[in-house]
């Protein structure tokens, strides 16, 4: 049985009695079994996948009305809650959460009868770049173990890649969908903010953090936003989209279409290969009938540490509640005064989560507010004013998802500064509110390189058409794993 497949053809084939789903749903995770000791995508296993994927074939076998997603397997960040099941945030301080609901997305999915295969790792709190800062321990890149799968939602990347599932849902606060969906060589959405409820998502900065889906195809993207977006009263953040159908013309292609090349994001900074890489995508637009010309960013230099700076304070708030009075593990309070058991408990967070609550105290404190933090939302500001003057010339925004290709373990860990600018590319998306797509583009020396498309708000049917447009062009290996 095929299990790199897509979310469309893998529909077609159940329909057609190719296979069932549960022999599917089997195979996928004898798949898991066999390659997740190295890869270490999952945190933990759905249980009831096998006995999910019969009620399903039940269905179809009796004839009864079956949800659009015919049981295709899909793979849950592990900051997304499930009633009943562990959600960790890939931390101690979590480490025996058991969620008492169930997230928006979650239950939109499993309406649609999707199953679920289970929870995937990811950089503590989805504070990180590379997956190495889960308390669980690394995930691998499937493309080669020695590197890292980009991050946070390195996990859930890694599982489609690996063909452990035929798609993930991740969330991505600064780029935690499409830097790991580029090192993955995956299809990484980052939607219109308060286009996909975050009901149910463990909070990071809820200003600027969306849901997204990563999958094998442009077009299975487009298939799975149309089962998870949309307005839901349990999140005053989200936005009516009128049901707009994102598979509906997707195939019409970019002609006469004006696209602008991002000059602080493709001049300095970016590895031969991403560059080279970069070129070719530009000649491959001009190929597909769109029109490319420069445009300039003024604000782009000072976004990284206004990205920092806000999400910091936003999560140092956030994780404020984790005192291991309301949520925690084992930590006996005799010997201990109020302030000092909670200082305790907190060592249980890991480097990364710490040195982002400590700045997010720091900066947004009295005699420093005006300094930092009111500096960084006016550079928010500004960058939205510049991309939305730029969308009045351009119908797309594009540049290399990130400046480099994977990179080993260890290798840039000690070196907080150098990690935050892998950002770089990604958070503009985030800091305006406007759609973003990582879409695989090129393996070289065996590693990816993804292109990343960015859109106006709410305009993500025109977005996915300008991917799949980018994707015809592309004839990339198979995973080696």
């Amino acid at each position: 049985m095929n299990l790199n497949t897509s979310i469309l053809k893998y529909i077609e084939d159940v329909k057609s009695g190719t296979f069932t789903v549960e022999e599917f749903t089997a195979a996928t995770l004898q798949r898991i079994k066999d390659v997740d000791g190295d890869v270490h995508a999952y945190l933990s296993l759905n249980d009831s996948a096998i006995n999910d994927a019969k009620i399903i074939d039940k269905k179809i076998s009796s004839g009864e009305k079956i949800g659009r997603g015919y049981g295709f397997p899909i793979s849950i960040k592990d900051n997304i809650c499930i009633t009943g099941t562990k959600t960790t945030c890939a931390s101690k301080i979590l480490e025996n959460f058991i969620a008492p609901y169930t997230s928006t997305v979650v239950n939109r999915l499993q309406n649609e009868d999707v199953v679920i295969t289970g929870k995937t790792n990811l950089d503590e709190f989805a504070m990180g770049l590379t997956t190495e800062f889960s308390a669980f321990g690394p995930t691998k890149n499937p493309w080669n173990l020695k590197y890292v799968p980009g991050g946070s939602s390195g996990g859930s990347a890694a599982s489609v890649a690996a063909n452990e599932c035929l798609a993930s849902l991740g969330s991505d606060t600064g780029g935690s969908v499409r830097n790991p969906a580029s090192f993955c060589s995956v299809v990484g959405l980052k939607p219109t903010y308060g286009l996909i409820s975050r009901y149910g998502l463990i909070s990071y900065a809820n200003s600027i953090e969306q849901i997204g889906p990563m999958t094998k195809t442009v077009k299975d993207s487009a298939f799975l936003l149309n089962i998870i977006a949309g307005q839901d009263a349990n999140d005053d953040t989200t936005i009516n989209n009128n049901n707009v159908n994102y598979l509906e013309n997707i195939e019409d292609g970019i002609e006469d279409k004006r696209i602008g090349i991002i000059k602080e994001m493709t001049i300095d900074g970016l590895s031969s290969e991403v560059a080279t890489a970069t070129k070719d995508a530009i000649k491959d637009f001009e190929s597909l009938g769109a029109s490319c010309d420069e445009v300039t960013l003024p604000t782009i230099p000072y976004t990284v540490a206004a990205y920092y700076t806000i999400t910091s304070t936003e999560a140092g708030s956030n994780l404020a509640r984790y005192d291991n009075i309301r949520y925690g593990y084992e930590l006996e309070s005799e010997g201990y005064e109020y302030n000092s058991y909670i200082s305790k408990s907190r060592t249980k967070f890991g480097p990364e989560v710490t040195r982002r609550i400590i700045l997010g105290g720091f900066v947004p404190s009295a005699g420093y507010a005006g300094k930092y933090f009111l500096k960084a939302l006016k550079v928010k500001s500004k960058l939205t004013s510049e991309v939305n003057k730029a969308f009045e010339n351009f119908d797309y925004l594009i540049a290399p998802t990130t400046p480099v290709q994977p990179f080993r373990f260890g290798e840039k860990i000690d070196d907080p500064v150098t990690l935050m600018l892998l950002d770089y590319n990604t958070v503009t998306a985030n800091l305006t509110g406007k759609p973003a797509i990582s879409v695989p583009y090129r393996v070289v020396n065996g590693l990816p390189i993804g292109m990343q498309i960015m859109g106006n708000s709410l305009e993500e049917k025109s977005l996915l058409q300008s991917a799949y447009a980018l994707e015809s062009k592309t004839n990339l290996p198979a995973v080696p794993l």
